[in-house]
């Protein structure tokens, strides 16, 4: 019977916004991704590292086809390398960036690398391996290319856990000639919008191989269930997991759900089961424009 309801209310079937809705399209949709609000965001000063400060060095796997846990999919990587790995004798930090080109880009909200330079002169991070990661492409329309990051990032369960453990984390140590730390602590995973679920997730089913979650406009929402986190959360035994969430006034409002409260939602769960977390509620829009802003702030945080 609660099947035959289940169903009857079309909560079996994926949302498709193809229509307006209640007097909402989707041509409405840019104003969440830059409003007014996020011009006054700039990159962190650390994304201009100071005179003398080593510069490490990035790699590009194009159209990168190998994966074992998603067969038939191709996507770009790059992989970077702290200027100091040479002479450091214990494994490095690793980061894993979700939508890594746009964390990446040197020219970008974010302008990661130079970012991980600073913080590894300050001593904030150790040496590091950052890799990089766009979501995968298939054969087919640009729809099917969304559909298949959503498959991705936004299903709640352990197969992208499995993907970056088996597939890319290994891609990412042969290409340095190095295996990064097995602690937790100095293992950080980072996205935005559905890759900041993403990499919330890949911490709640692993949090033994990622113990540092940094969510950028977190999509926590009723896409793949992502809206029954903050249950899960108030539920669960607490997980060692130490996460900085961001959000914003303008962050994204549409018929799959709130951003603003659904990472409200977050933080509220968070503390009333004791994380360890920090939530940056700004005025900004569904975009890096204040993650990249406050993102040394957060790593620095994250380290502490």
């Amino acid at each position: 019977m609660k099947t035959e309801i289940f169903e009857a209310l079309g909560l079996n079937r994926r949302f498709l916004w193809e229509a307006p809705i209640n007097g909402h399209s989707t041509e409405g949709f840019g104003a969440f991704l830059s409003p007014p609000e996020d011009a006054k965001y700039t990159p962190c000063h650390e994304a201009n590292p100071a005179h003398g400060i080593q510069r490490g060095s990035v790699s590009k796997i194009d159209s990168w086809a190998d994966s074992t846990i998603y067969p038939g999919t191709r996507r770009d990587i790059w992989i970077y390398q702290s200027a100091q790995l040479a002479e450091f004798n214990s494994e490095p930090d690793l980061m894993v960036f979700q939508d890594g080109g746009g964390y990446v880009d040197q020219s970008g909200p974010v302008q990661a690398p130079a970012v991980i330079d600073s913080l590894v002169h300050e001593g904030i991070l150790n040496p590091t391996i950052a890799v990089f990661v766009n979501p995968g492409q298939v054969e087919g329309e640009e729809s099917q290319a969304m559909l298949q990051r959503s498959l991705e990032y936004d299903t709640v369960d352990n197969t992208y856990a499995s993907f970056l453990l088996q597939d890319i984390i290994p891609l990412a140590e042969g290409a340095a000639g190095r295996t990064v730390t097995r602690d937790p602590s100095r293992r950080t995973i980072i996205g935005i919008s559905s890759g900041g679920i993403c990499a919330f997730t890949a911490a709640w089913f692993h949090p033994e191989s990622f113990g540092r979650v940094l969510s950028h406009c977190g999509s926590f929402v009723n896409i793949e269930g992502g809206h029954n986190y903050p249950y899960l959360i108030r539920t669960t035994e607490r997980k060692p997991i130490k996460a900085f969430l961001t959000s914003g006034e303008n962050d994204l409002d549409i018929p799959l759900g709130s951003w603003p409260l659904a990472n409200h939602a977050m933080a509220d769960a968070l503390t009333y089961s004791g994380y360890d977390f920090q939530f940056e509620f700004s005025d900004g829009g569904h975009s890096l424009c204040h993650g990249g802003a406050i993102f040394a702030e957060s790593l620095r945080w994250l380290h502490a």
